[in-house]
């Protein structure tokens, strides 16, 4: 599992030109699920998410997480981090799950994300998603287990 974590000030995710969710501030998260993967790396990168620290605290250290921050995840399913365009110029996409299994494995990072206290808000699984993004910093970390 594949995790790419932006901190943002702000993000609109739209499917048909129709605002699906919307976060003022915290993190949006790009979530690829690799064919093998559990709840268990679902559970590490929903616990992982939520404690880390990279809000600035009072010192201009980044040093919060988005739970202290009060901050919400917008939570993206993206299946194409898992494309691997080393042969060629065209990603192929045999490392990502299939779809029914990726998107049970989605709602349930969802879940536990929720678990650790964090107010999530989903995207469209298998939507043509079109998101606007406030980066903050930027800030970009990538977690994979």
């Amino acid at each position: 599992m594949k995790a790419v974590v932006q901190r943002v000030k702000q993000t609109k995710l739209s499917v048909d030109n129709e605002v699906i969710s919307e976060i003022p501030f915290g993190l949006t998260v790009f979530l690829g699920v690799k064919t093998g993967d559990s709840e268990k790396e679902a559970e590490y990168l929903a616990k992982k998410i939520a404690n880390l620290r990279i809000f600035e605290d009072e010192n201009g250290k980044m040093n919060l997480s988005v739970k202290e921050v009060g901050g919400e995840v917008l939570l993206v399913s993206q299946f194409t981090l898992y494309g691997d365009a080393s042969h060629g110029n065209r990603p192929s996409f045999t490392l990502a799950e299939r779809p029914e299994r990726a998107n049970a494995l989605y709602e349930y990072a969802v879940k536990e994300l929720s678990a650790q206290g964090v107010t999530v808000k989903k995207g469209v699984f298998g939507a043509d998603m079109k998101i606007e993004q406030y980066n903050d910093g930027p800030v970009t970390i990538l977690l994979e287990i």
